[in-house]
């Protein structure tokens, strides 16, 4: 669902409170590459903070849209965000300030795995994931984008 207000709350879930958010390229290839990857969802981040060890923090955020930004946006899983995410998950970089879309939850993802591989045709992803229902993600992939965001508050789970 693409973000059309002006302004938005966004959600990170991690182990520490993310008052001044940073692009951290290290780990394995995500999804929409590397950057500070959010949700529109607050129970979506909360579980991504329930997935760290330790603490389970939650940070808000006020997302400031801005027109001029080089934005990518999937409304819904399709062969473009297929392709996208392969790309990126490969290594693939791309020139965007924002990517927003659904999220490959990890059993979209063994599909995609099982896709890159070649263990399942195209078709075969889309009926497997059919009935799945992926969640939501935006990710800042520059310095440029992660100056549109402006932190709230943080709390614990």
């Amino acid at each position: 669902m693409p973000l059309m207000k002006e302004s938005v709350t966004l959600y990170h879930g991690s182990n520490v409170k993310v008052e001044v958010p940073e692009i951290l390229v290290r780990g394995f290839n995500k999804d929409f590459g590397y950057g500070f990857y959010c949700t529109n969802l607050e129970k979506q981040a909360q579980k991504w903070a329930l997935t760290k060890r330790f603490e389970h923090v939650v940070s808000v955020y006020q997302y400031t849209i801005d027109e001029k930004m080089n934005v990518l946006s999937f409304p819904e899983m399709t062969d473009e965000w297929l392709d996208f995410v392969v790309a990126c998950r490969r290594g693939v970089k791309h020139d965007y300030d924002i990517v927003e879309g659904p999220m490959a939850d990890d059993q979209i993802w063994d599909y995609v795995e099982d896709f890159m591989d070649g263990s399942i045709t195209r078709e075969a992803f889309w009926v497997l994931v059919k009935f799945k229902y992926p969640t939501h993600q935006i990710v800042f992939c520059t310095n440029r984008a992660l100056k549109t965001l402006k932190y709230e508050r943080s709390y614990s789970l």
